[in-house]
């Protein structure tokens, strides 16, 4: 069983209009909800792989009741959710299918309680003990301590679980630092990070502040990675157009599915970039296109750097 945590969960609404323009009126084709947060998008990537997924966090209010509504017709996924009193937050993506560009907004989500903290974290505790590796994604709700993320490291550290770790900030610092299994930043969050804007050199550093392999989104341009096994470069033989959200979550599904299979690097680099591309062409994320991902994976670029690099 993988096991994802997603702290800060979302009802996740996807607009699509034609040719979105600031200060009008406009008229939305179709309306799209899904069970959202990264964690819960990695969860739904994993199951479609075959996967058995246990998804947990936290839910409150009738956004979070819808939220496990969905959660429930996605076979293969486990929910563990954790309930507060307070209201899931709800995102509201606006595609625009002319020029491919999304337009995100994204709620600030439930004020958790110290009671409920502490409630996760026994839950957290219990679900380890039967996971293979465990996903830590997103962003922190109001309430969470800054340093959520490297307390979980720990934990899992403790109980012998790999662990990757996916969100950005302060929570992404202090998590680095509790050495986690991976790091998934995409360019931005590494930059921010490390203080350096060449992605190869910037990989090198975060892995000398705590991360054992780094592997870093670049966009259309692919992943870049660096472990103790080696670093590469990775990129898909063509460039996909369509809505990027969720892309970043299929890469994370895909270096864990690839963990689990026991799969060698480059394997699980050229299946996350696969992943990534195919979630494009999809409406909403937590899916791919599986002929695209099965057409990709087989042609995807990975190539090794010198050590001198």
């Amino acid at each position: 069983m993988i096991l994802t945590v997603t702290l800060n969960t979302a009802l996740d609404i996807t607009y699509r209009v034609r040719s979105l323009r600031p200060h009008t009126s406009h008229r939305v084709s179709e309306v799209l909800e899904r069970p959202g947060g990264k964690g819960l998008n990695v969860a739904r990537v994993l199951a479609a792989l075959g996967h058995p997924v246990t998804a947990t966090g936290f839910v409150g209010g009738a956004t979070g009741q819808v939220v496990r509504e969905r959660l429930a017709d996605t076979p293969g996924v486990r929910d563990a959710l954790v309930p507060v009193s307070g209201p899931t937050r709800r995102t509201v993506a606006i595609v625009d299918p002319l020029s491919g560009d999304t337009t995100q907004l994204n709620e600030p989500g439930p004020l958790i309680t110290p009671a409920e903290w502490s409630a996760f974290q026994g839950t957290y505790g219990e679900l380890l003990r039967g996971a293979a590796a465990v996903a830590l994604c997103g962003s922190l709700p109001p309430g969470v301590p800054v340093g959520a993320y490297a307390l979980l490291v720990r934990t899992a550290r403790a109980a012998g679980v790999p662990v990757l770790l996916d969100t950005s900030g302060e929570p992404l610092r202090r998590g680095v630092a509790a050495r986690p299994d991976v790091v998934k930043p995409n360019a931005a969050e590494l930059a921010e990070l490390t203080g350096s804007h060449e992605p190869l050199k910037a990989t090198q550093d975060a892995r000398r502040r705590g991360a054992q392999s780094v592997v870093a989104s670049l966009g259309p341009q692919g992943l870049i990675a660096t472990t103790p096994e080696g670093r590469w470069r990775v990129a898909p033989p063509r460039r996909v157009h369509g809505n990027p959200t969720g892309a970043g979550d299929s890469a994370v599904a895909g270096l864990l599915s690839g963990f689990v299979e026991h799969l060698p690097w480059p394997a699980r680099l050229a299946r996350a970039a696969a992943l990534s591309a195919a979630t494009v062409l999809t409406p909403v994320a937590g899916e791919f296109d599986r002929s695209v991902y099965e057409e990709l994976r087989d042609q995807v670029s990975v190539t090794e750097e010198s050590s001198a690099a």
